[in-house]
């Protein structure tokens, strides 16, 4: 019987050691460090233009002989901007002032033969019927000598017609005629900015819009000195989009712009959010199981690093991420990937690299 004793312990000691399960081995994973939500900062590109703009254009037709003024130059009210080919102006107005000249010699031989006329009807030697047909004839004349000089000053206001003069103080943005150029009456020739108020131009798309309403501030910025910063107030949003480009233009007042955000410079318009809700991860990193929602922490570093499961609450998921309400904070380590292979408490190792 004792040499069968030391069989029978090692028989119970093997029994023993195959009924304890080995540990779990040491996983590499992949984890994701999460970070507080930062506020979203959106640029779009712009430029600064006057709030009150004019297209001026001849009163008349005509060839375009003289542009005075090249785009950017200051203009005064009153300035004479352009000029036309006054040649046919020229000859109407000589024309007319002919027909006015011939009409009141007319008018005033009339006046004096009517003032005959009285003065013998007075004395008794001329007839009633002589006087009336003076009269009659003065007042012809007198009516035919007003329509003249009428028709002078309309031709002499078709003379001043061929040369275009500002209404107002202001800047020349455009010019849409050439020398040499036959424009029509009303035709555009030059546009006018009046630089005393100035506001920022932005194209935003669709997406954006959603986000400003009038009154909504922005930070305008200068595009080849952004040091140069105003800030600008939503004044106004298009309301069709435009058929080329799908974006809408939004005009910003300035507060106070600065000189050197003049009249055509370009800008960039930020446009800041708040942070989104909750923290963002792959929607990869989500485990679901029993209808509960729960994430692998990463607890510990090094060697001693293991997982650690936790309940978590989905604000909302797209374009592959969910946002995490509640369970989560920032600097916590988190799985991204494998999360159905894993065990509570089961050493992980993160592997560098390794990170979608």
């Amino acid at each position: 019987m004792k040499p069968l004793l030391p069989l029978c312990l090692l028989l119970v000691l093997a029994g023993c050691s195959d009924d304890e399960a080995p540990p779990p081995p040491i996983r590499p994973v992949a984890t994701l460090t999460l970070s507080a939500p930062q506020p979203q900062r959106e640029v779009f590109a712009g430029s600064i233009q006057a709030r009150y703009e004019s297209v001026l254009g001849f009163r008349v037709g005509g060839r375009m002989t003289r542009r005075l003024l090249d785009v950017g130059q200051p203009v005064r009210r009153g300035q004479l901007l352009a000029a036309l080919d006054p040649t046919d102006q020229d000859n109407a107005l000589r024309s007319r002032q002919g027909q006015s000249a011939d009409a009141d010699a007319q008018w005033r031989d009339a006046r004096n033969d009517a003032r005959r006329q009285q003065q013998l009807f007075d004395q008794g030697v001329g007839s009633r019927s002589q006087l009336d047909q003076a009269l009659t004839r003065l007042h012809t004349l007198e009516a035919a000598r007003e329509q003249a000089q009428s028709a002078e000053r309309q031709a002499r206001d078709q003379r001043n017609y061929a040369e275009l003069y500002s209404d107002f103080d202001g800047v020349i943005t455009a010019w849409q005629a050439e020398v040499g150029q036959v424009v029509s009456a009303g035709q555009p020739v030059v546009r006018v900015a009046r630089p005393d108020i100035r506001e920022a131009v932005l194209d935003l798309p669709t997406q954006a819009i959603g986000q400003l309403t009038p009154g909504r501030v922005l930070t305008v910025r200068m595009a080849l000195d952004p040091a140069v910063a105003v800030q600008g107030r939503v004044r106004e949003i298009e309301p069709q989009a435009d058929a080329t480009t799908r974006t809408r233009r939004v005009r910003l007042t300035l507060d106070e712009p600065p000189a050197a955000l003049r009249i055509g410079s370009l800008v960039q318009g930020e446009l800041a959010s708040p942070p989104a809700a909750g923290l963002s991860l792959p929607i990869q990193a989500l485990r679901r199981q029993n209808g509960q929602t729960s994430v692998w922490v990463v607890a510990g570093q090094g060697v001693q690093a293991q997982v650690r499961q936790r309940p978590v609450e989905v604000l909302r998921e797209a374009d592959g991420l969910a946002w995490i309400g509640n369970g989560l904070s920032a600097g916590e380590r988190v799985v991204i990937a494998g999360v159905n292979s894993l065990e509570e408490g089961q050493r992980v190792k993160d592997q560098e690299g390794a990170r979608p």
